[in-house]
C-alpha cells in the first residue's frame, strides 16, 4: 500500500478591508473535501503578524514533516486563482495586524534574495486549466511583499523549496468558497503528482 503523504494547507486571518478572509474560508472548505485517502491534510489559520509567522512555520514543518506546504492568501486585485513562483527576502515595510513590521524589512537577514518553489507552476497551471474545472488559474512572480510573501519565503527556506503559495480572489469575485476549494484541491493534487514524479526521476538517476 502506498505510504500516506502529509500536506499542510494554511489560510490567513482577516486583515484590513478583508473582514472575512477568503483564503481561510476556502481552506476550511478544502478540509471538508479532503485530498483523498492517501493524503493526511492538516489545515492552519495564520495570523497576519510577522512575528507570529516566524514562530508558527518552523513548528508546522517540524511537527508534521510534510511532503508539501501550501499557503493560501487573498488578493483584492486577483480575479483568478494565482500560483506564485517565488518569494523575495526584502521589501517588508507594511504594518501587520499588530502595527509592526521588521526593522530590517526582510524575512531572513543574510538569506538569498529570492527562493523559487521546486514545483513547476507553469506546468500546474496548464494542467488545471485544461481539466475543465471552470476556475481560471494563472501564475505570478510577485506575491506582494506583505504577510503572504513573507510567509511564502519563510516556508520555501524551511522546506528547501517544497512549498507553494496560491492567491485567491475575494469571495464572489467571481468564485464561491466551494469553487475555490475545488480549485485548490485540483492544484494541490497536481503538485503532489509532480513532486512524486520528480522524486522518482531523481532516484532513477542516482541508481544508474
Amino acid at each position: 500500500m502506498a505510504e500516506k503523504k502529509t500536506v499542510i494547507v494554511t489560510g490567513f486571518e482577516p486583515f484590513g478591508e478583508h473582514a472575512v478572509n477568503a483564503s481561510w474560508v476556502a481552506v476550511q472548505e478544502l478540509e471538508k473535501l479532503g485530498l483523498g485517502q492517501n493524503v493526511n491534510l492538516h489545515v492552519s489559520e495564520v495570523p497576519v503578524e510577522y512575528q507570529a509567522v516566524q514562530n508558527l512555520l518552523p513548528s508546522l514543518w517540524k511537527q508534521h514533516h510534510p511532503q508539501l506546504v501550501v499557503h493560501v492568501g487573498v488578493s483584492g486585485m486577483a480575479t483568478t486563482v494565482t500560483l506564485e513562483k517565488c518569494g523575495h527576502n526584502h521589501g517588508y515595510s507594511r504594518l501587520d495586524n499588530c502595527k509592526f513590521y521588521p526593522g530590517s524589512e526582510c524575512c531572513m537577514e543574510g538569506g538569498p534574495e529570492c527562493i523559487h518553489s521546486v514545483i513547476d507552476m507553469d506546468a500546474i497551471c496548464k494542467r488545471v486549466n485544461s481539466s475543465g474545472l471552470g476556475v481560471t488559474v494563472s501564475v505570478s512572480k510577485d506575491a506582494g511583499r506583505y504577510l503572504c510573501e513573507y510567509t511564502y519565503y519563510t516556508s520555501l527556506f524551511l522546506g528547501k523549496g517544497r512549498s507553494a503559495f496560491v492567491h485567491v480572489p475575494p469571495l464572489g469575485k467571481p468564485y464561491s468558497a466551494e469553487e475555490l476549494a475545488q480549485a485548490l484541491r485540483a492544484v494541490i493534487l497536481e503538485m503532489l503528482e509532480l513532486i512524486e514524479h520528480n522524486t522518482e526521476k531523481q532516484l532513477c538517476q542516482h541508481g544508474q
